[in-house]
């Protein structure tokens, strides 16, 4: 591990913070009329999910953390959580619900994703910025509603429920965002 200076910490970066993993979500360099200047740094524990708030002093240092990705296949869920494969090694690993609970509504079985590795340690699992995935279960159009900006709540192959137009039918395959979950379009 490498130590870096507040003023280098970046969005996006994992840190290692009382021994523990944490990645960068806002960071915001404060210069105020007199004092010295300070970096307020939210952050979001990669191993509860919780969230913190760092005020750093520009000369203070943290820990940056080197973090190995590799391609796993999920191949299932079980009493564990949710059982991966490393596909080089064919080793096997579950990752606990409290670590990708929300994430596996975008990921189908025997599907290839990027899982982070943290000391032989696997912590979390990277999503593509879109899935496409198969409409299981939607309330039929009703005519005229198809016309309006109208949405319904259906049900897809993952058990994931997304908002969609009216005018999506069972059977479809549509493309959704992975970080809020909107409609992007037919695939």
């Amino acid at each position: 591990m490498s130590s870096i200076r507040a003023t280098e910490i970046k969005k996006g970066q994992t840190l290692v913070i009382d021994g523990d993993l944490y990645q960068v979500v806002e960071k915001d360099h404060v210069t105020p009329g007199k004092g010295q200047a300070v970096n307020h740094v939210k952050l979001k524990s990669l191993k509860t999910g919780s969230q913190k708030q760092l005020r750093l002093s520009s000369s203070q240092t943290v820990e940056l953390a080197y973090l190995e990705f590799k391609k796993c296949q999920y191949l299932y869920k079980d009493s564990t959580g949710f059982m991966f494969m490393d596909e080089t090694t064919y080793d096997q690993f579950p990752l606990a619900d409290n670590v990708v609970g929300d994430l596996m509504g975008f990921i189908k079985e025997n599907e290839t994703v990027s899982v982070t590795f943290f000391e032989e340690v696997p912590v979390s699992v990277d999503l593509p910025t879109a899935v496409i995935l198969e409409v299981t279960e939607a309330d039929e159009a009703v005519k005229g509603n198809t016309a309006t900006n109208v949405t319904k709540v259906a049900k897809l192959e993952t058990g994931l429920e997304v908002k969609v137009p009216m005018h999506i039918k069972v059977g479809e395959k549509v493309k959704i965002a992975t970080e809020d979950k909107s409609f992007l379009g037919r695939a």
